[in-house]
């Protein structure tokens, strides 16, 4: 048996994160069924889709959101739309970040 953290874990999480690619690829919707959690703290974020969601399992938490980016250019302000996920653990500090990844949203077809 092993313990969390160690190689047999990080191989059997990248195993599960290869199903996961494999059966999208395949685009076999009985596979993602068995790959993807169910339950209420279950996430899937696709551009379009603005959202607010705060989940807690234990001593890991998510958010996953959408960013809105104010930036400026030549005295012109312009507002840029992100899709983040947020992962945070919890330890004698607090709540502390540990991964964010953001991804752009395409502008709609004019």
């Amino acid at each position: 048996m092993t313990r969390p953290g160690e190689p047999a874990d990080a191989a059997e999480l990248e195993d599960a994160n290869a199903r996961f690619y494999r059966a999208f690829e395949a685009l076999d919707i009985a596979e993602m069924d068995r790959v993807w959690a169910h339950g209420g703290h279950v996430r899937c974020v696709h551009p379009g889709w603005p959202l607010l969601t705060v989940n807690v399992g234990g001593d890991l938490g998510w958010v996953t959101c959408t960013e809105n980016i104010l930036s400026e250019v030549g005295g012109r302000v312009s507002v840029t739309a992100i899709l983040a996920t947020n992962l945070f653990e919890r330890g004698r500090d607090g709540w502390r970040l540990v991964h964010h990844h953001a991804s752009h949203v395409p502008a709609p077809a004019a």
